[in-house]
């Protein structure tokens, strides 16, 4: 994508201070360029770093519990997230990712 001009746009009127939105965002673009559609039932919280890297995020129970209520049946979090977080409580499938090539090959296959 290094020779791509990207461009996104934020619906008018939202103020974005989380942090979390970024796996979305760069999920979103990856869709995108590889004209994949990414299932309407997955859904992501975590921090992206300019190398990749996915970063653990606040309240990340809170998160996983809300995306169950909305309907999700997937979740893409960062594996820092996942130590110490009791999945069996959660009907929502949890994947933890260290990198964004990992949520992508997992998207992908």
């Amino acid at each position: 994508m290094g020779a791509q001009d990207v461009f996104l746009n934020i619906a008018g009127g939202l103020k974005i201070e989380d942090p979390a939105i970024d796996l979305s965002v760069c999920a979103s673009i990856i869709s995108s360029f590889k004209d994949l559609a990414i299932p309407q039932t997955v859904c992501f919280a975590g921090e992206v770093g300019l190398g990749g890297e996915i970063r653990a995020v606040n309240r990340i129970e809170q998160r996983i519990s809300e995306a169950e209520k909305l309907g999700f049946k997937d979740i893409f979090i960062s594996k820092y997230n996942k130590k110490g977080l009791d999945t069996t409580k959660f009907k929502v499938n949890i994947h933890a990712a260290a990198r964004l090539d990992e949520v992508f090959d997992s998207l992908m296959n």
